[in-house]
């Protein structure tokens, strides 16, 4: 039992390493680098003599395959350790489904030469597009996670689950609103902290320098749903796991949102972006567990 918990906390946790690479792909400019080709790299299978930027793309698609094979290998080993029926086969399949849209989602981007210095509001969708299957795949791979090394059942009684619905869909909103703040970062940095603010708000920017303003306000949302969340667990007589977990998402919701100011005041140098979302799945990863251990049939 413990050696499938321990491969699907690892295949968690390189997929959260590939996710982190491929915003400093974005961030660097370097989702070009192998040109308009998927899944060759300029037409070959290992270039060449090739750039910087060649390096970076082509490092991201290669992690990218090794997670796509791990997912796979997660799933081969839940479906023959775990009876039929069991919550861990059932988040593996899902982990596997998504991970196909993940890499669909992606090779589109390079596809469509979506990528580099294109600033077009198709790209802004479907960047947002990819952030939320992105957490929906981490979502997957950490049920499977958790489903590897405990055999709670999940109670779906809507009483109990719709703060927790709520503050899944803020979340997944508040991942939507940035990426597309980290595009307009990326294209359109600004030179000081006032600057970027009277950018954010001149009606002749470019629609993804005025977008930047909603990342902020959605946050401040989404720290509100899941502290509501949260506060009815810790509201609920007993289950000390769910009680430490939601400790855990409160504490990591408030360093969020003080490393978001952090990046604004910073004016977003791509280390601090990279914090920003690395800080993101975590969130989103704890808040999942909390979500499952709150909702189980053990943990009521």
């Amino acid at each position: 039992m413990m050696r499938l918990a321990r491969l699907a906390w690892l295949v968690l946790g390189w997929n959260v390493a590939v996710i982190l690479w491929g915003a400093f792909v974005r961030g660097t400019g370097s989702g070009a680098g192998c040109g308009a080709h998927w899944p060759l790299c300029n037409g070959e299978i290992v270039p060449r003599a090739a750039p910087l930027e060649t390096l970076i793309e082509l490092t991201h698609r290669v992690t990218s395959g090794v997670a796509l094979l791990l997912v796979f290998f997660l799933a081969f080993r839940a479906f023959r350790a775990r009876p039929a029926g069991h919550p861990a086969r059932r988040a593996a399949g899902a982990s596997v489904l998504f991970i196909l849209t993940e890499a669909a989602v992606g090779a589109g981007l390079v596809l469509f030469r979506l990528v580099a210095d294109n600033e077009s509001v198709a790209r802004a969708l479907v960047m947002s597009v990819h952030l939320m299957n992105t957490f929906v795949l981490l979502a997957c791979l950490t049920l499977t996670a958790h489903f590897s090394s405990a055999d709670a059942r999940p109670s779906l009684a809507p009483r109990r689950a719709w703060p927790f619905a709520l503050a899944a869909l803020a979340l997944l909103l508040v991942g939507a609103s940035g990426a597309v703040a980290a595009l307009g970062d990326t294209l359109y940095p600004a030179r000081s902290i006032l600057g970027g603010l009277r950018t954010d708000f001149s009606p002749t920017a470019h629609v993804l320098v005025r977008l930047r303003v909603a990342h902020p306000l959605l946050a401040v949302v989404g720290a509100i749903a899941v502290a509501f969340a949260a506060g009815r667990v810790l509201r609920t007589p007993g289950g000390e796991p769910s009680r430490r977990a939601a400790w855990a998402v409160s504490g990591l919701v408030l360093l969020q949102l003080l490393v978001g100011l952090a990046n604004v005041a910073l004016l977003a140098p791509v280390w601090m972006q990279l914090v920003h979302l690395l800080l993101a799945d975590l969130v989103w990863i704890a808040f999942v567990l909390l979500a499952v251990r709150s909702l189980s049939s053990t943990d009521a």
